[in-house]
């Protein structure tokens, strides 16, 4: 039981570093007034969560992330632009 524990929790981690990684280009347009929220084009799986965040421009972006401290690591916050 341990080890299938151990296991996700290292599933877990590369799979937040995976969307760390892949959120870190540098073309990225930081979203007015805030000095850590950022535009991102990001997949979103069939439960509606957002996965596979790229930062981008803001005409070309889906979500609106930001990164924050986890107990895994760093991970991304992120949520759906309204389309207006």
């Amino acid at each position: 039981m341990n080890t299938r524990i151990a296991s996700w929790a290292t599933a877990a981690a590369l799979t937040v570093s995976a969307a760390v990684a892949t959120a870190t280009p540098a073309s990225a347009d930081m979203v007015p007034g805030s000095s850590t929220q950022f535009y991102a084009y990001c997949s979103v799986d069939l439960l509606g969560v957002p996965v596979a965040c790229t930062q981008t421009d803001q005409a070309h972006s889906s979500h609106i992330c930001q990164y924050l401290a986890t107990a895994l690591g760093v991970g991304l916050d992120c949520i759906q632009r309204s389309a207006a």
